[in-house]
């Protein structure tokens, strides 16, 4: 399982609908917390931004990252992602207008470490294509704490252009263990334009 912290997920997308997470533990619209985890109908995954269990995407920006994440593939439309065999479970802190709060990502992220905790969801990883706003202890603690159950926390450079080891980027530059800082490479596998860079806190490009 992949958790995509972000704007949420198109989970009716037809590029998604077919690897994404659902609750096993829930049963879908009855207004009743089911699993008993603190969160009411969370089928796909939960909505932090709205406060509700239906994290469907105002915005497109999550749906796009799922696609690249976990597209279903060999299946003769639209577009295929990096892994056909995974589960994307869909966690919003961003809203329509893909604006949210830290409290809301840690909310998102600690969300996941619980259910990976509570209730052995095997998620391995959390995907944030997401930044700004300065550096907070509690969302540095959610994301220790999430390293602490073994879940890889997938963090976007940024899209600025700088040197991040000098004018710091977050949540990318947070330093536990888990945090993977990931800048964009561009069709000819070169740093791309736009991307953040750092040679002590990024640590991969990807296209």
């Amino acid at each position: 399982v992949i958790a995509v912290i972000d704007t949420g997920i198109d989970y009716t997308h037809p590029d998604l609908a077919g690897n994404m997470w659902t609750n096993p533990g829930e049963i879908a619209d009855d207004g009743i917390d089911n699993d008993g985890n603190g969160y009411i109908d969370d089928i796909y995954g939960y909505d932090f931004a709205y406060g509700d269990g239906d994290p469907m995407d105002g915005n497109s920006h999550g749906t796009h990252t799922s696609g690249t994440i976990g597209a279903v593939g060999d299946d003769g439309s639209g577009v295929t992602g990096v892994n056909w065999n995974v589960s994307i479970m869909a966690v919003q802190f961003l809203d329509a207008g893909g604006s949210g709060t830290t409290a809301a990502a840690i909310q998102a992220v600690n969300y996941v470490t619980m259910l990976k905790r509570a209730y052995g969801v095997n998620i391995v990883a959390t995907n944030n294509s997401w930044g700004g706003g300065g550096y907070s202890s509690a969302l540095a603690d959610a994301i220790a704490a999430s390293g602490q159950q073994e879940i890889l926390f997938i963090a976007a450079a940024g899209n600025d252009g700088t040197n991040i080891d000098s004018s710091g980027h977050y949540p990318s530059n947070y330093t536990s263990d888990n945090v993977i800082s990931v800048a964009a490479t561009d069709d000819d596998d070169n740093l791309a334009s736009f991307s953040n860079y750092g040679e002590a806190t990024v640590d991969l490009g990807a296209p």
